[in-house]
């Protein structure tokens, strides 16, 4: 039976994929006979070329999408190879979880309290270094260049490439190639970027292409941050949904798949941009500069990853103290008195969140940890290793941006009247659920020292055992470490909920991005913590059951 899991979990990743395309590809084209279109034309891209805006919309999604990636992927290159064996390398390595749990919408939502013109840096400098006793007319939050929105991205960008990065060290034998380097006279910075970077680069590359895909067609940071008149393209294809025309949705399918090109450009682009670096790089060692200060790219490295963490702590501690302030006149750096009427107003309403949120995300992790579990125990008995294919099918998901078959998932589950069903809601999470289960499990699971599974055989038991009572309790923190990856992965999806739900399953982050244009601090700050903190819970339960677990058994603890 387990050979049949790594064919299911290839259906399950490429199969919503391709009905969701084949979905938007046809009414697109003209062709959705439920809605009148009998025959393929071309008026649904001619409606779609003259909707007003549509230009810069698409400009928008490209832009910020690749500028994000790129201060993403620098500042993270930066900072590896600056600081890669460091004390503060490995200070900064220990938030690396606590960040990325944090939802991109609760992120957002912070950053965006703290830069606002009454956020809390500019009341703490007001008046006596500002000068301000009233907020400054600035548009800092959803500015038309999208600023903010890409500063959104990098803030919870930069935690996942640094993860990523992170796995894939190893396997570049890193610190060997920088010892080389700094013997042959090489900077740390140079040293990285001639011996590790080109090995490291390959590793990461799929991971870049998922960050691009998602900067590009991001909704819930676009909501929050982005400009608005217009919107990035993917809030827009969010508000041809919503319209009670229905002859809109041909036009929202032919914009899903303007949302696909737009990300398939950015790629090019981006591979483009590979090639350059490749060519300078390449100039660069054949040149022999070995670079041997780099103090200010040290420093800036640092000084991006210091600031994201920064960025995203700070709000969330913004967000807490929203949801308690009382009266708050600016420029008071605090409350004029703390009160939890937020809390006790919003706290029928957080129940059914919270329980939405618990229910999808806790079955959606629970199925993907056991699909992944089952691929990589068949991995260990048959020896097969997936290969690049399998990998690339891994990714995407992450790849392909959900706007572009989102949609067409929900044009046919409405056809079939299977459209706001809980399974069908719980079966699009786990789609993006998996990839990241999978990818934080499976170097854990294949460095499980393979003389505990020798030593149980040579006693007479055979694989099952060895699965579930050698392998599992050895390897247990890991495992709920992944399966707190994919419930903060699936508390965090917006548009998955949204489209797929056909919101009648309201989680606490569709709740949270609801109320993006209320401009109720307090209840956006409530909600927003509750979201941040729902995944956080599950890292701490993840961390504290082993401990408890195997209080008694020490080795055993510090070896998994």
């Amino acid at each position: 039976m387990l050979r049949l899991v790594p064919p299911a979990i290839l259906l399950i990743l490429i199969g919503p994929i391709a009905a969701g395309l084949l979905g938007v590809l046809l009414p697109a084209a003209g062709y959705l006979p439920a809605l009148g279109g009998d025959a393929l034309s071309p008026d649904p891209v001619r409606k779609l070329v003259a909707m007003p805006g549509l230009g810069t919309s698409v400009l928008l999604s490209f832009g910020t999408g690749l500028a994000a990636t790129a201060i993403s992927v620098l500042a993270v290159l930066l900072f590896v190879g600056g600081w890669l064996g460091t004390r503060t390398f490995r200070l900064l390595q220990r938030l690396v979880s606590p960040l990325l749990s944090v939802p991109h919408a609760a992120a957002a939502f912070g950053l965006a309290l703290l830069i606002a013109p009454s956020g809390l840096p500019a009341r703490i400098l007001s008046p006596w270094l500002t000068g301000w006793t009233s907020p400054p007319d600035l548009l800092i939050v959803n500015d038309q260049t999208g600023i903010a929105m890409t500063a959104g991205l990098v803030i919870k960008e930069i935690p996942f490439l640094l993860l990523m990065t992170l796995a894939a060290l190893p396997q570049t034998r890193a610190r060997e190639r920088l010892e080389l380097m700094t013997s042959l006279g090489y900077g740390r910075l140079a040293g990285f970027a001639v011996g590790v970077l080109p090995v490291l680069y390959g590793q990461l590359r799929l991971p870049v292409f998922a960050v691009l895909a998602y900067a590009t067609s991001t909704v819930d940071v676009a909501l929050v941050l982005g400009p608005t008149t217009p919107p990035p393209l993917a809030v827009r294809l969010l508000d041809w949904h919503a319209d009670p025309d229905l002859g809109m949705r041909f036009v929202l399918a032919a914009g899903a798949i303007l949302q696909l090109a737009v990300t398939a450009a950015a790629i090019v682009a981006w591979v483009a941009l590979e090639q350059v670096c490749r060519g300078l790089l390449a100039a660069i060692a054949a040149a022999g500069r070995r670079g041997a200060r780099g103090r200010i790219a040290r420093a800036a490295g640092l000084l991006l990853v210091s600031v994201s963490a920064a960025s995203v702590l700070l709000g969330m501690a913004g967000l807490a103290l929203w949801s308690v302030a009382g009266p708050w006149r600016f420029p008071d750096a605090l409350p004029q008195h703390f009160t939890l009427d937020v809390w006790m107003r919003a706290a029928s309403g957080f129940r059914e969140a919270v329980g939405d949120a618990l229910l999808i995300g806790g079955a959606a992790s629970a199925l993907a940890l056991a699909l992944v579990l089952a691929a990589l125990e068949n991995e260990s008995r048959t020896g097969v290793r997936p290969g690049l294919k399998a990998l690339a099918a891994l990714y995407l998901p992450l790849v392909v941006p959900q706007a572009a078959f989102l949609f067409g998932l929900d044009l046919l589950a409405t056809g079939t009247g299977s459209d706001g069903m809980l399974v069908a809601v719980v079966m699009i999470h786990t789609l993006f659920v998996l990839p990241y289960v999978f990818l934080s499990l499976a170097d854990a699971w294949r460095s499980f020292d393979p003389r505990y599974a020798a030593v149980a055989r040579s006693l007479g038991r055979g694989p099952d055992f060895v699965f579930w009572r050698v392998r599992l309790p050895v390897l247990l923190r890991p495992v709920l470490t992944a399966l707190a990856v994919g419930f903060a992965v699936s508390v965090g999806l917006y548009l998955p909920t949204l489209i797929v739900g056909a919101g009648r399953w309201p989680t606490i982050t569709t709740e949270a991005v609801a109320l993006a244009s209320s401009g109720d601090r307090r209840v956006i700050g409530a909600t927003a913590l509750v979201q941040a903190l729902l995944p956080f819970l599950g890292f701490l339960l993840a961390a504290a059951l082993p401990a408890l677990l195997f209080r008694d058994r020490r080795a055993l603890r510090v070896g998994s």
